[in-house]
């Protein structure tokens, strides 16, 4: 791997233009943190069901004692085998900070359309311990725009990422949804976010933006990712 190379100095002068560039960068995104969280909210009117591995479990269960809940729509359709890297990366993270934003008043639970027994023999592969249930082929991932029927993509009517992408092929798509419970029960949706959005939750990229390499892609956007028992050595 070749590179410029410079004194010291040079390298200070370079490195405090950046800093500056990075200064502006980390404002702006205060801003726009400020403005989702000022995101109006929309109440949800139907009584969301899932399967999970003790039986039904309905939306509003999923946040426990929590007044906030993540959801993370993970690819995985009734009718296939194949683990979704990309998902299982992100994932891999949820679990680990979970046990810190779960005292900041925000539960998690994953939800895939697969059955029960799919997901639970997945969750035991991957060693995860989050709550992850299924919705089966109930309105909730067609509501929030990750599961998309055979006349919709034959349509051209499967619209995904606010409307950024038609979906031709996969009937399963990912992203991540945030809801809301008031004091007396009530439960709002206030945010989703689909594609790059959930870069916001893989941690391991932003370590490796730091390096020179960066994400280093040189297969193709996270050609290198693998579910983490897949690695070598």
């Amino acid at each position: 791997m070749r590179h410029e190379i410079v004194s010291r100095e040079e390298w200070l002068s370079a490195r405090k233009a950046l800093f500056e560039k990075e200064r502006a960068a980390t404002h702006a995104l205060d801003e726009l943190r400020a403005e989702r969280r000022r995101l109006p909210w929309v109440r949800i009117e139907k009584v969301y069901a899932f399967q999970g591995p003790d039986g039904k479990i309905t939306l509003g269960e999923l946040f426990g004692e929590r007044n906030q809940l993540a959801v993370y729509h993970f690819m995985m359709p009734p009718d296939s085998d194949h683990i979704c890297p990309g998902c299982s990366y992100t994932m891999d993270h949820a679990d680990a900070a979970r046990q810190h934003f779960e005292h900041a008043d925000l539960s998690f639970a994953a939800v895939s359309r697969a059955p029960i027994g799919r997901i639970e023999g997945v969750k035991k592969r991957m060693g995860w311990t989050f709550p992850w249930v299924s919705a089966g082929d109930g309105d909730f991932s067609y509501d929030f725009d990750v599961a998309f029927t055979r006349e919709d993509r034959e349509a051209g009517q499967a619209l995904y990422n606010y409307g950024l992408t038609t979906i031709k092929r996969s009937s399963d798509m990912f992203g991540l949804s945030v809801f809301v419970k008031d004091e007396s029960g009530a439960v709002f949706h206030s945010y989703s976010t689909y594609h790059r959005g959930t870069e916001l939750l893989m941690g391991a990229f932003n370590w490796l933006d730091l390096t020179p390499k960066g994400r280093n892609e040189a297969g193709g956007t996270m050609s290198w990712v693998r579910l983490h028992d897949e690695y070598g050595a």
